[in-house]
């Protein structure tokens, strides 16, 4: 399944301008037909799906880092020392944000630097070191640090992994092994809250909570040895030959020269010029960056993560004790996530953008109504535990998975790592503000207005797609580059 590092080939290997010569003369009918029966015939999914699975990895990580401090801040805060100081109880879990803003900022200059695969493993490495300092740490400030070092890792490790995904899989399974990443995240973030269950039990628990994450981390670092190189970024380094033994891998010996003619059609291996962040915000690159960084930020300012965050004192409210409500909402996260990998390539990225947002919009309006009575009944509990799993099942359907799956797609070869990280790290900032200001801003403006202003981004949201966004779903990379970046 996994292939030879070293493919034979049986065709003459073509430099990058052979390939770029023989678009314009290759009209004749033989080779045309040729081509054509190279891209009626899909390759195989099973081929990718191996190098696909692993890069995952770095997005379960991602979850369950999430996740790891939830259940055990108040048992970390007793061993440290630190108990009923909810600023330095927060510090352990706002530290993550500080590295992952770092991390994300870096992303892109470190994927097209060394590579994905490199960067996949460069992301293992402060994984490792910052969760064993975690899992040994005997005061607050070895805490911090280590949770700091994680925290680079979580921001380096979601790009890289959008990136990679995107670049080795076939285009009919793209949107599929898209969501796996969302997938990869859920089971992460709920594998991270069932560990933590035993922690009220078992003293000193919250620190095999952290030494856990180390096996999947070092399996990461460990398997990348053996996945494909991204042909993307080795074309566009001029290794034209190793870009067409890993489309052999990929994708099979028979699509090979049609994966190449379609990469050479944008890209040029010899003719490459390093991109300046300036080149990212001004000129023709300025609309897909655009969209990209509002689609984040939209994403962000729907709510998702206060309404996690606020989702169990909701839940206590109406009795439910916070580890059933952490399930609850894993269950509905989850569902949604595997709904939307099974609908991602056959409705497609925008259908299930509009659809997910406008679900969202109305699962706040079920909050806001819920808000609405001043007296707490059965009734009102009910409206509010459905409006609450609803969103996170509505978000997880389309405004969870698509935006890492969509932007490496509209973003040209050119940008495409730096660009994904202007815009994680748009992600990160918006994320670490909502964070920050969602509980004052609950204390000054009540649940019902704070609900209402979700609800309004969730709808610029819908208008904003609509708008904005083209459907990508079976198109190649170099398709959707042409269509979306204006001529020079």
């Amino acid at each position: 399944m996994w292939g030879q590092r070293e493919s034979c080939s049986m065709y003459k290997r073509m430099t990058s301008r052979d390939y770029s010569d023989s678009d314009d003369v290759e009209h004749n009918s033989d080779l045309l037909q040729s081509n054509l029966d190279f891209e009626t015939t899909n390759p195989s999914w099973k081929l990718s799906f191996p190098h696909v699975l692993v890069a995952t990895i770095s997005s379960f990580l991602f979850g369950y880092h999430v996740g790891v401090v939830n259940e055990p801040l108040e048992s970390i805060s007793l061993d440290l020392g630190f108990s009923g100081n909810t600023l330095e109880e927060g510090l352990v879990v706002s530290t993550c944000l500080g590295g992952a803003l770092i991390g994300s900022l870096f992303s892109g200059w470190i994927a097209d630097g060394i590579g994905r695969r490199r960067a996949f493993q460069i992301c293992a490495l402060p994984m490792i070191i910052g969760a064993s300092m975690s899992a040994s740490a005997k005061t607050l400030t070895g805490m911090l640090l280590g949770r700091l070092l994680v925290g680079t890792g979580m921001g380096l490790g979601p790009p890289v992994a959008a990136l990679y995904v995107t670049e080795v899989s076939p285009s009919f399974v793209r949107g599929t092994y898209g969501s796996f990443i969302q997938i990869a995240t859920c089971l992460g973030l709920m594998g991270a809250l069932f560990l933590g269950i035993p922690v009220r039990q078992i003293a000193g628990w919250w620190r095999m909570c952290f030494w856990v994450s180390v096996i999947p981390a070092s399996i990461l670092a460990f398997a990348m040895l053996f996945c494909a190189e991204s042909p993307h970024w080795l074309y566009k380094k001029g290794r034209i030959a190793e870009a067409e033994t890993e489309f052999e891998r990929l994708l099979g010996g028979a699509h090979v020269k049609f994966a190449m003619q379609e990469l050479s059609k944008l890209d040029r291996g010899d003719d490459v010029e390093s991109v300046k962040f300036s080149d990212l915000l001004y000129g023709r690159h300025f609309r897909v960056v655009f969209i990209g960084s509002t689609l984040f930020a939209l994403q962000q300012l729907s709510g998702i993560n206060a309404v996690f965050y606020f989702s169990s004192t909701v839940f206590k409210s109406a009795g439910v004790p916070s580890n059933m409500a952490n399930v609850f909402i894993g269950i509905a996260n989850l569902s949604g996530s595997i709904i939307a990998m099974a609908l991602m390539d056959k409705l497609g990225r925008k259908v299930l953008l509009l659809w997910s947002f406008l679900g969202m919009a109305i699962s706040m309006g079920l909050q806001v109504a819920a808000a609405s009575f001043s007296l707490l009944n059965s009734g009102v509990f009910f409206l509010s535990i459905g409006g609450m799993l609803m969103f996170v099942f509505t978000f997880a359907l389309g405004a969870g998975p698509v935006p890492s799956l969509l932007l490496p797609e509209i973003f040209p070869s050119r940008i495409r790592a730096k660009a994904m990280a202007v815009c994680m790290s748009v992600h990160w900032v918006i994320n670490f503000f909502v964070g920050l200001l969602f509980l004052r801003l609950l204390e000054l403006l009540g649940p019902k207005f704070l609900y209402t202003i979700f609800a309004t981004f969730c709808l610029l949201a819908v208008a904003f797609v609509k708008r904005n966004v083209m459907e990508t779903k079976g198109k190649s990379l170099q398709e959707i580059e042409i269509a979306l970046l204006p001529p020079e």
